[in-house]
């Protein structure tokens, strides 16, 4: 499948989605030291590169319809984290961002979305910016399962717990994802 990756970082999506056998067709990081590091560690020689994902077009991201069958993205977690000042989307720096992701999208039609982002995400303001999240992809045509998991659960020595998005292009859905639990394959 191929896919691509938004808010980049240093590309944890992409080495998970590699390993299973994925291909990188484009990636997209603003911080430019973590853009460095990305390309050093992943071969992107080929891909297209974006920068600011705000400044991508629609007519750019359409370029893509056909060819992305997934996008993933851990879009900016700041504004919901019970560490942060939780301004969710009032944060119009980094609150906004999922809706990049929405945009591009709703552009591109890939099959499958992949999302993460911080447990707060699911009870910030009450629930109701989750409830924004999954109505936004339902008006997008995606079905949306989701679910917590724990890295100290998967092996890594760290007490992180997420929340895992998969949207499901309507009429394109395989099997469903979660639950994840350590016995699953």
């Amino acid at each position: 499948m191929k896919f691509l990756d938004l808010f980049a970082g240093i590309g944890g999506f992409r080495l998970g989605l590699e390993q299973a056998g994925h291909e990188c067709v484009g990636f997209c990081e603003i911080d430019k030291f973590a853009r460095q590091s990305y390309k050093a560690i992943h071969n992107t020689e080929g891909e297209r590169e974006y920068h600011d994902i705000t400044t991508v077009s629609n007519e750019e991201w359409r370029t893509l319809r056909g060819t992305v069958e997934l996008i993933c993205g851990g879009f900016p977690c700041q504004s919901f984290s019970i560490a942060g000042k939780r301004k969710g989307f009032l944060d119009e720096t980094r609150g906004t961002l999922f809706f990049e992701i929405a945009r591009a999208a709703e552009q591109i039609k890939p099959r499958t979305l992949f999302l993460e982002n911080v447990r707060g995400l699911l009870s910030h303001d009450k629930g109701r910016t989750f409830r924004t999240i999954i109505s936004t992809l339902n008006e997008l045509g995606y079905d949306a399962e989701w679910q917590i998991l724990n890295s100290k659960n998967f092996g890594v020595p760290q007490n992180r717990e997420r929340v895992f998005i998969i949207g499901h292009l309507r009429g394109e859905r395989g099997r469903e994802v979660f639950p994840i639990t350590r016995e699953s394959k």
